[in-house]
């Protein structure tokens, strides 16, 4: 049931990454893995009850591992349109995208899901 279903936060690994000027360009995927790993020790900041977590990569962190907690999905073509898929398949269940990209931002949008900027998931 929906109505029961955890919140579903969608997060743009890519967005979020390169949020930062912290080298990150240098190694995108072990970038990637990063942001993976301090979601799964941290989960999201400020959200109460259950979370299912989802980590969408694309171009080079295609293949990051998924890691108890954080589900990573690797986007075959682009990454935002592979969001939008995630968002549209969660049916009524409440989703949270978590993206600064504002055409991805307003896809979303449409589809009922909330956003938040990087810095939910970022420290």
């Amino acid at each position: 049931m929906h109505d029961t279903a955890p919140l579903l936060v969608v997060v743009d690994a890519a967005n979020v990454v390169g949020s930062v000027p912290d080298g990150w360009w240098r190694d995108r995927r072990g970038a990637a893995e990063r942001l993976r790993d301090r979601l799964a020790s941290d989960g999201v900041p400020g959200m109460a009850g259950p979370v299912e977590i989802v980590l969408v990569v694309e171009g080079a962190a295609r293949g990051v591992e998924s890691v108890a907690g954080v589900r990573v999905e690797s986007a075959i073509g682009s990454g935002d349109d592979h969001i939008v898929e995630v968002v549209a398949g969660a049916g009524a269940r409440p989703v949270l995208v978590v993206t600064a990209d504002r055409e991805l931002r307003r896809r979303v949008g449409e589809l009922g899901a909330e956003v938040a900027g990087p810095r939910t998931v970022r420290p």
